[in-house]
C-alpha cells in the first residue's frame, strides 16, 4: 500500500495537525490538505501540499486520510456526514481519525466504514506541538490488526511510541487513562512550582532537584519552565483539554468508577476558560495560583 500509493489527505492543521501534515510531506508523500481556514494551510502549501476544497474532495483522490480536528461533533461531520469521507470515499481507503474523541464514535465509524468496504482506526496521540514537530508522538491506535499495520509506516514517521490497544475505540479509551492521568499531575506540577515561587526558591534549581526524582514528570519537565517564563502559548488548548476531561468523567461514570482528581482539574480548568483563557495552553493553569 505505501509503495502504491504515495497520497495521503490530511484534515486538520491545528497547532499539532500542521507538524504532522509537514513531516508526512518532507517524507515524500503527496499531500491533500484541508481545513476550515484555508490561511493556515498556507505555509503547508507552500511546501507541496494541495489544497482541497472539502473533505468530499480528499475521500476522491486519498487512499489513507488522517483527520486532526478539534471535537468530536467535527469528527462525525467529516466521517458520517452526507459530504463526508465514508458516503464519498472508495473501497479499500484507509481512514484514520487522531482527534481526541469519544470511545462510542469510534466504534461507529469504524461500523459503518467497514459496510463499504473501508478499514478505520482510532488513534488519538500525546505530546502537544513539541512532539508533533520533533515526530515523537506517543499514538495509541484501536482498530483491526490488518489495518493497524497496513498504515503503521505512516505512524512511525509522525510518532515514536506506536502502540496497537485492540479493537475500535481501545486507542480512544487510552487516550482517556492519558487525560486522566495528565489532569491531576497538571494540578500537582503547578502547585509545586507556585509553593517553590511562594517560599521564594529559585524555581530553576527546584525543577533540577525534582524533575529527575520520583517527582518527575513530562509536564514538569516540560510545561513548568513555560509557566515561570511566562509563556501560555498553547500546545494543548485548555478548551480541548476540557473537552477530554468531559469525555473522561462520562465514560467513567457510565462504567460506575468515581475519578474525584479528575473533576477537580475539571472545575479549575474550567474556572480559567470563564476567565478567557480558553485559548492558551494548559501550563495556564499556574494562573490560577498566582
Amino acid at each position: 500500500m505505501m509503495e502504491s500509493n504515495k497520497a495521503i489527505g490530511f484534515i486538520g492543521l491545528g497547532v499539532m495537525g500542521k507538524s504532522m501534515a509537514a513531516n508526512l510531506l518532507k517524507a515524500g508523500f503527496e499531500v491533500f490538505v484541508y481545513t476550515r481556514t484555508k490561511d493556515k494551510a498556507s505555509e503547508l502549501l507552500s511546501q507541496g501540499a494541495k489544497w482541497a476544497s472539502a473533505p468530499k474532495e480528499i475521500a476522491q483522490k486519498a487512499n489513507v486520510i488522517i483527520s486532526m480536528v478539534g471535537y468530536p461533533s467535527d469528527v462525525e461531520e467529516i466521517y458520517l456526514g452526507e459530504n463526508g469521507l465514508i458516503e464519498n470515499g472508495k473501497p479499500g481507503i484507509h481512514l484514520i481519525d487522531m482527534t481526541t474523541s469519544t470511545p462510542s464514535l469510534a466504534v461507529k465509524i469504524a461500523e459503518e466504514a467497514k459496510k463499504r468496504g473501508m478499514e478505520s482506526l482510532d488513534a488519538p496521540v500525546s505530546g502537544g506541538d513539541i512532539g508533533a514537530r520533533d515526530a515523537k508522538l506517543t499514538i495509541m491506535v484501536g482498530g483491526s490488526n490488518e489495518a493497524f499495520e497496513a498504515v503503521r509506516p505512516i505512524f512511525d514517521i509522525i510518532g515514536s511510541n506506536v502502540v496497537h490497544q485492540g479493537p475500535a475505540g481501545s486507542g480512544q479509551h487510552t487516550k482517556m487513562c492519558n487525560q486522566i492521568a495528565i489532569a491531576s499531575n497538571m494540578i500537582g506540577v503547578t502547585e509545586a512550582i507556585s509553593y517553590a515561587i511562594k517560599a521564594g526558591l529559585d524555581p530553576e534549581r527546584v525543577l533540577r532537584s525534582i524533575s529527575s526524582g520520583s517527582a518527575g514528570s513530562w509536564s514538569l519537565s516540560n510545561l513548568v519552565p513555560r509557566m515561570v517564563e511566562g509563556d501560555f502559548e498553547p500546545g494543548f488548548y485548555i478548551k480541548h483539554f476540557i473537552k477530554d476531561m468531559k469525555i473522561a468523567l462520562d465514560e467513567a461514570e457510565r462504567m460506575g468508577m468515581d475519578a474525584p482528581g479528575l473533576s477537580l482539574s475539571k472545575s479549575l480548568y474550567e474556572g480559567l476558560a470563564k476567565a478567557g483563557e480558553e485559548n492558551s495552553g494548559t501550563q495556564a493553569l499556574y494562573k490560577h495560583y498566582n
